[in-house]
Parts: structure tokens; sequence; C-alpha cells
């Protein structure tokens, strides 16, 4: 089982992330977004070709971890935890997946849905008490936060070659 980071450190990562990578992309318009931007690649490829893709990956990965918060507040794994969506075959289709439905939205609206569930995160991890993160939630979610061989809770400033 892995460790579980403390609360506090990954809600303090959590913000930062996805503050991070709002901060690259603020008031820069649709044509800006889609410029060709090079990104650090993950342990699973590059696959972005630009900042909007950059943001709808993001988006995408923390739209499933929001959903892994939410399956264990109720008791229940979710689906991206089975061994089968474990493997780096599935990780890169559900990568490339979700840059290419991303490409189909506006810059701003794919924004917007990232501050939208920037906020969810955190008000979803502000509902564990320190016990509950320890024991049960915090390993399983320090491990979905993780992107393989990289510190946890990090992501965009992964991508975005940070290191915060």
């Amino acid at each position: 089982m892995t460790a579980a980071l403390p609360l506090p450190e990954a809600v303090r990562r959590v913000r930062a992330d996805h503050d991070l990578l709002l901060a690259s992309v603020a008031g820069k318009s649709d044509e800006d977004l889609t410029k060709e931007y090079a990104t650090a690649a993950g342990p699973l490829g590059d696959f972005c070709e630009s900042l909007h893709d950059l943001v709808a990956h993001v988006l995408m990965w923390s739209e499933i971890n929001l959903a892994v918060l939410t399956e264990a507040e109720l008791g229940r794994r979710h689906w991206s935890l089975a061994p089968r969506w474990e493997t780096p075959a599935a990780g890169r289709a559900l990568n490339q997946a979700g840059v290419a439905a991303g490409r189909m939205l506006a810059g701003a609206h794919l924004v917007d849905r990232l501050e939208a569930t920037r906020d969810a995160l955190l008000a979803q991890l502000d509902r564990f008490d320190d016990e509950t993160w320890t024991r049960t939630v915090g390993p399983m979610a320090t491990r979905a936060f993780t992107v393989p061989e990289r510190p946890p809770f990090w992501h965009a400033a992964i991508h975005l070659g940070d290191a915060l």
C-alpha cells in the first residue's frame, strides 16, 4: 500500500499545481492556447502539442481523481484503480483520448472546467478528517494522484517542467 502524503501537503500541492497551470493560460486567447507548445514528456510519452492540450489532459486526470475521491468517501473503489486500467497502454489510451476530446472544446470552456474541478477537488479533500485520510483515503489518493515515478500530487507542474 502507498503511504499517504499528509492531508495538508496534498491540499497544498493540488492547489499549487492547478494554480500553476491556470496562471500559464490566464488571459490567453484560443489561438494562443492552441499554438505549438512543448511540454515536458511524462512517463507515458508526450501527447500534448499545446497548452490547450495540456489543460485538457490535466483536466481529464483531475476529473478522474475527483471521482476516485468521491467513490472512496462512499467506501467504493473507482474503476481507474483496477489493474487492467493501470497499465502503460491503458494510460496512454486514456491520455490520448482525453486530449482528443478536449480539442473539440473552446479553450475558455476547458479553463472554466479546470477551475471548477480544482475547486471541487479542494472541497472534497476538505471533507476528510486526518484519521480517515491517514487510514483509508490518503494512501489510495496518494497512489491515484501520482504520475508514475514522480512526486505525488503534482501533474501540471511535471508537464510544465516546474519543480514545486
